[in-house]
């Protein structure tokens, strides 16, 4: 027997694995135009693609809601069979008109400003409770239900006033219920509310009339507080004079006139004095001041007027 060289046995082993693909080729190529065909077919539903500012919950037709897991931004790789709910998880703003009757049975028509969005860490929950259309069957419907409810118990005048924050209240108590149902509202705005014509004048010639008749209140009390101020001060300059007028004797005002034609006999400004007497009390009678150039005081002939005293100096 010959011994085979290992060349031939490498040789050997070759050509079975080239039989060996080209009995497969058929069959694996077969499997690769499928899968290509599938992806072809489903490529939309494998390579889902979440946008900035949404996230997205996965649906598995075996296993259902995933509400565990939130899928964040960028490329998710899913089966076909899968699907993928897709939330915008920004601040959305909706406008919405709803219609009130008052406790009169009036009705008032409310333009809203709904601000909201789903909240992130709740989006599976949300998902299978409600789903992505949370906003005509959570948000609005509940919005109308508590204003109806509040502002159905009010006057008109109450609601076109936002008397004791009546609308305020029932704003934020539509917030919490909402919040209850996995979505965040940061703010209800009214936008306006329109009544009839013919009540919204009424009920705004009322505020003015309201308006001026707290002016006139004011102005009345500023002028009585005004009087009485006047009369405080009168009183006090009354019992003033009379402190003063007890106090002022001929003995006092005597004292006063020696001591001032002291000072200004010890004075270095060259002046004329006239002393008067009256009542036996002597006062200076100032003529002329520090100017040397001051005419001097004129004194009749033959002498000085009887009880007149001249200093000159």
């Amino acid at each position: 027997m010959s011994e085979q060289s290992p060349d031939s046995g490498r040789g050997e082993a070759v050509r079975q694995f080239r039989r060996f693909l080209l009995k497969r080729l058929p069959i694996a190529s077969i499997g690769l135009q499928l899968l290509l065909l599938v992806l072809i077919l489903f490529w939309n539903r494998i390579f889902i693609f979440i946008e900035a500012g949404q996230a997205g919950v996965l649906w598995n037709r075996f296993y259902g809601t995933q509400i565990d897991r939130v899928r964040g931004e960028g490329l998710s790789i899913i089966s076909p069979l899968d699907r993928i709910y897709i939330y915008e998880v920004r601040k959305q703003v909706v406008s919405h008109d709803l219609s009130v009757l008052s406790i009169e049975g009036l009705r008032l028509e409310l333009s809203l400003a709904i601000r909201f969005r789903p909240r992130y860490d709740l989006l599976g929950m949300l998902q299978e409770r409600i789903g992505p259309e949370y906003l005509t069957r959570v948000v609005v419907p509940q919005t109308e239900s508590v204003l109806r409810k509040e502002l159905g118990n009010a006057t008109a005048e109450q609601i076109y006033t936002n008397e004791g924050g009546l609308l305020t209240r029932a704003l934020v108590k539509a917030m919490e219920e909402i919040g209850r149902n996995f979505v965040e509202v940061e703010d209800i705005i009214i936008r306006s509310i329109r009544l009839p014509e013919i009540v919204r004048t009424a009920i705004e010639h009322k505020l003015v009339q309201e308006q001026l008749l707290l002016s006139y209140q004011f102005r009345r009390q500023t002028a009585v507080q005004e009087a009485e101020r006047k009369r405080i001060m009168a009183g006090g300059l009354r019992d003033y004079n009379q402190i003063v007028d007890s106090t002022l004797s001929s003995q006092l005002l005597s004292y006063q006139g020696i001591q001032a034609t002291y000072d200004l006999a010890n004075s270095e400004n060259e002046k004329t004095v006239v002393v008067g007497a009256a009542d036996n009390i002597a006062f200076p009678i100032f003529l002329g001041g520090q100017n040397p150039k001051s005419p001097p005081a004129i004194v009749p002939e033959g002498g000085t007027n009887p009880g007149v005293e001249v200093l000159e100096r």
